[in-house]
């Protein structure tokens, strides 16, 4: 599209932005006529000089795959009017961000990507944070972000609103919060205020399952393209969520979109999804490499497993949502419908990375209020055991998946210092109050009973351990 031009800026153009915010703003295009062409995406990757590339062969065309159960259906994205490397052009960046022209910057760059420690407040020790202070070529999207509207401050423009896309509780409040504590660290106190009181960070939901690209994506797309070859394309599930505070200022209608809306307070979609989808899809990842389950589907479709994962999804994970029984139930089955669906290909390798930046909002928390009104955890138990017997077998060179997690040298160190002593390891990783928060209420006997579930899954068959978890067998020690 010739008239296209950037009223967007994204931070993070990967698989999920692509099949995600890029698709509702293809929507909004298709809706808003030739008035809608100044919402064209200036998306900046932060780890894939490639993809840059591959769209620039494709005129930043691509092919969106939607996979439901019955088949496939193709769709060509043309929201992406320039795509570049952060890394390679970090002063681009960050004079896109401060360009009068951007309205709004969204991101997605995963949970990691923010550095924030177990209460959710920026890492000021972070490594890269730390090399980013004062920085001119920052890495970090905290400190983008803080150079770009440094600028608009500077010249006296208005600030775009900065929308995050990433599953952390209260999104929105996070980042900003994030970004001022980067500009107090850096002694630029006076910006942080002026972030405070001039820059609007509304909170987000989003949801879609969007697996890793797989060698059959690129067959499917040109059969459904009529011939046409797209080296890029993305798969996604029919389901489409996106849930947005109201903020001032102009937008796209991304309302064009069905799953998009427009609401006053996100909180209670939020944490429905973090706990009952995330939370649950961890369990399902963790316990269901532990079985041989590749993937999500498959664990899901576990006769033991699955409604395991189901039970721990509605009664566990519903800790502290204030929706009726009815919607719990039906949320529920909708879920567990979504991640049984076998078209969509989503390891469970990929969905266990980052555990220590994702346990204590979609586990922890609701754990801790399930232990405080005296309700059963034995679902998260079992999951947080199974992370744990992750890096105990990968630190034994047992097990053939790659670990990726901020903190993987530290946590393998202490499954080194303590291997095959569970109580030892359990202890050893609840302690850390960057993962886990606060001691737990009654921390000792949860903890007790974490090391006696990894020793269960450590020495005896997983089905016969899931099997008798199912049945709510006790994990007192005899």
């Amino acid at each position: 599209m010739k008239s296209l031009r950037s009223g967007i800026v994204h931070l993070g153009c990967g698989n999920f932005h692509r099949a995600h915010q890029a698709v509702a703003t293809q929507a909004a295009l298709n809706e808003m006529g030739a008035e809608g062409h100044h919402w064209g995406i200036a998306s900046a990757t932060m780890r894939r000089p490639d993809l840059v590339t591959q769209l620039a062969q494709q005129d930043n065309l691509y092919t969106l795959l939607t996979r439901e159960r019955t088949g496939t259906t193709a769709s060509v994205i043309g929201s992406l009017h320039r795509v570049f490397c952060a890394a390679d052009q970090p002063d681009r960046l960050i004079e896109r961000i401060a360009s009068p022209t951007t309205k709004i910057v969204t991101l997605t760059i995963t949970a990691t990507g923010y550095h924030l420690s177990a209460d959710g407040q920026l890492d000021v020790t972070d490594l890269n944070i730390r090399n980013d202070f004062n920085n001119p070529s920052p890495i970090t999207a905290i400190a983008f972000l803080t150079r770009g509207l440094e600028r608009v401050r500077q010249r006296g423009t208005t600030p775009p609103v900065i929308i995050c896309c990433d599953n952390l509780s209260h999104n929105g409040v996070t980042l900003r919060a994030a970004v001022m504590a980067f500009a107090e660290a850096e002694g630029r106190g006076a910006l942080a205020q002026w972030i405070a009181g001039h820059v609007q960070f509304p909170d987000t939901m989003v949801d879609r399952i969007v697996p890793t690209p797989h060698e059959g994506d690129i067959a499917d797309a040109r059969r459904l393209l009529g011939g046409i070859d797209d080296e890029i394309p993305v798969s996604a599930e029919p389901w489409f969520q996106w849930i947005i505070q109201h903020f001032d200022g102009p937008r796209p209608f991304w309302e064009a979109h069905h799953g998009t809306r427009f609401v006053h307070d996100v909180d209670m979609f939020e944490r429905a999804k973090l706990q009952m989808l995330n939370g649950s899809h961890m369990l399902l990842a963790y316990v269901g490499q532990l079985t041989g389950r590749e993937t999500i589907a498959e664990a899901a479709s576990d006769p033991v497993l699955g409604p395991l994962a189901r039970r721990f999804m509605r009664f566990e994970q519903t800790a502290g949502l204030d929706l009726q029984e009815k919607e719990l139930d039906d949320y529920t089955d909708e879920l567990m419908s979504r991640l049984k669906n076998p078209a969509i290909v989503h390891e469970a390798e990929r969905i266990g990375r980052n555990g220590s930046a994702k346990m204590a909002a979609r586990v922890i928390r609701p754990m801790r209020e399930n232990i405080s009104a005296g309700r059963d955890v034995t679902g998260a138990v079992l999951l947080i055991a199974s992370w744990i017997r992750w890096f105990a077998l990968h630190e034994k060179e047992a097990l053939e998946i790659s670990l990726e997690d901020p903190r993987a040298a530290m946590l393998k160190k202490i499954c080194a210092e303590c291997r095959d002593h569970h109580a030892a390891q359990a202890e050893a990783f609840l302690a850390m109050e960057e993962v886990f928060g606060p001691s737990l209420p009654d921390h000792d006997k949860y903890v007790a009973d974490i090391a006696e579930m990894l020793k269960r899954i450590s020495e005896q068959n997983m089905q016969n351990v899931l099997q008798a978890t199912l049945k709510g067998e006790s994990l007192a020690v005899p």
